[in-house]
């Protein structure tokens, strides 16, 4: 058997800026399902932290009360493995923020990989990120909602990490979907 990775990973759900279908720079809505079906994922694959980073302070209370839920009375008891996926899920204001809060946590600021479905200037493949995680330094993904993230979080990254391909020329996945194949394929054994 494989070694298993042992990772400073950590994720961010980006809901601004990015793009809506027509190119136009919008704050996409939180679904629950995301923050349940990621939480759940982040859980499976070890990852430290899992932020929902929007701007609207209606969503923001929206994913906390649907954290408070779950991590204390009826939702506790009734399911607690979803307590356990929910313990590392954040919810933060804006990325600026979101990096302060895990520069505080990790005591240095983590090495920025965004995802999206094109090629990039800044692409890394998944092989040359996996050394870099083993390093052991934090390292934060950023998954956009809506369609994709604005090309102003491009410029503050790091590195952009290479596509996911398909077979066809169809190529939005879910990012339910998307941080599944990612995770698996960063630190699978």
């Amino acid at each position: 058997m494989a070694d298993i990775i042992k990772s400073n990973i950590h994720l961010a759900l980006i809901h601004y800026p990015v793009y809506n279908k027509t190119g136009e720079v919008v704050t996409s809505s939180v679904t629950t399902l995301d923050v349940h079906d990621i939480s759940r994922v982040a859980r499976t694959y070890d990852v430290n932290n899992f932020y929902v980073v929007t701007p609207l302070k209606t969503q923001r209370q929206l994913v906390g009360r649907l954290i408070e839920h779950w991590m204390t009375g009826y939702g506790a008891e009734y399911n607690p493995t979803r307590k356990e996926a929910l313990l590392a899920t954040r919810v933060m204001n804006n990325l600026t923020e979101t990096v302060h809060d895990l520069t505080e946590r990790c005591g240095q600021k983590p090495l920025m990989v965004a995802t999206g479905a094109k090629q990039h200037s800044k692409s890394i493949d998944y092989q040359r990120l996996k050394k870099e995680i083993r390093q052991g330094e934090p390292v934060l993904l950023l998954f956009g909602t809506g369609w994709g993230l604005d090309q102003s979080v491009f410029n503050e990254v790091d590195y952009v990490l290479d596509p996911i391909n398909g077979i066809g020329e169809y190529n939005h996945l879910p990012v339910r979907a998307a941080i599944a194949i990612i995770l698996d394929r960063l630190l699978a054994r």
